[in-house]
């Protein structure tokens, strides 16, 4: 161990703490692996590699929570340096992944040592650099902000660490109260119900949306259409103020109105529908608006063009502008 850390002095549940014992678990793993023959122990080499690969939590804790604090301090290295040893090491467990479950044995045990080198590469590089510098600039407070993000993404260790500080317990995002220096101007904004925006960026998200919205208020008069650059339906000013049942096909005007009795009773909050339209899959959807003691305040007509996002299969994790 470096010098520069005694670990017996951080407490329990210290974001470095954890790494540290997760470093333990990640040696043993590693020996198993180099222990293994995978030829005549091919189930316990797979799942030896299955429990390595969960390392892949500790790679999304530093890039999500330890680095972004790095980089208020000041400090980019690690983001720009060991994040794409991160997606390197991804890769390497991604092909040697393929190779086991075709039985390449051969490929599999020199793979394997490209892997698990690369693997105490980077520990050393942690434990001699990262972590001795991350303990010198950031502050306990800090840490104790790590902390709690690391919650939602979870450790290698099959026990939960202790609660760190332990006179804290986990509070969960959506109980989050705690209010925070804001790193930007409330100049000319409001509070919604979570965070601040101006009527400008209000307007700029609803256009930019890739979804054609209508508020239809509780006295049934449309009061309110997004006017994005493509729109699945047309619409007008002349709307606003109208009653929804003249703004739709004599057709379908029944089952609105049956919608929006069912809404205003209190039966129904949702009801979808998907139809072709000039050769065009489209999916429409209607919610209840309700207040904080669940009023009926109105309905939110969502229409959107899905032909080819049913055309997706797969993944794709790559930036495809090219």
């Amino acid at each position: 161990m470096n010098a520069s850390i005694d670990i017996r002095t951080l407490p329990e549940g210290h974001p470095v703490k954890i790494y540290f014992k997760e470093k333990e678990l990640i040696q043993l793993l590693l020996g198993e692996l180099e222990e293994t023959n995978p030829v005549e122990e091919t189930q316990k080499y797979y799942n030896i590699f299955n429990q390595l690969q969960s390392i892949e939590r500790r790679f999304e804790r530093k890039e999500n929570q330890l680095f972004p604090f790095l980089e208020q301090k000041g400090w980019n290295g690690p983001s720009q340096g060991m994040w794409s040893f991160h997606d390197n090491l991804r890769e390497q467990f991604k092909l040697l992944r393929k190779k086991i479950s075709k039985e390449e044995f051969k490929e599999v045990t020199a793979d394997a040592k490209f892997l698990t080198s690369g693997i105490y590469r980077l520990l050393l590089i942690e434990e001699d650099v990262l972590f001795p510098k991350a303990l010198e600039i950031l502050s306990e407070k800090d840490w104790i902000e790590v902390r709690k993000g690391e919650e939602e993404i979870g450790w290698m260790l099959t026990e939960t660490p202790a609660a760190f500080p332990k006179e804290e317990e986990y509070i969960h995002p959506s109980q989050d109260t705690t209010k925070r220096d804001l790193s930007f101007s409330l100049e000319n904004t409001s509070h919604y119900d979570e965070g601040y925006m101006s009527v400008e960026q209000v307007n700029l998200l609803l256009k930019t949306m890739p979804l054609d919205i209508t508020y239809v208020d509780e006295n049934d008069k449309v009061i309110f259409y997004n006017r994005g650059e493509e729109r699945v339906f047309p619409r007008s000013a002349g709307i606003i103020g109208r009653e929804v049942k003249f703004c739709h096909p004599p057709k379908s005007v029944g089952t609105v109105l049956k919608i929006l009795e069912e809404f205003r009773k209190g039966t129904k909050n949702e009801a979808s529908f998907w139809i072709n339209f000039k050769d065009r899959l489209i999916y429409i959807r209607y919610f209840a608006v309700r207040d904080a003691e669940k009023k009926y305040r109105g309905v939110i007509e969502m229409s959107q063009d899905i032909t080819d996002i049913k055309k997706i299969e797969g993944e794709n994790r790559l930036l495809d502008w090219e």
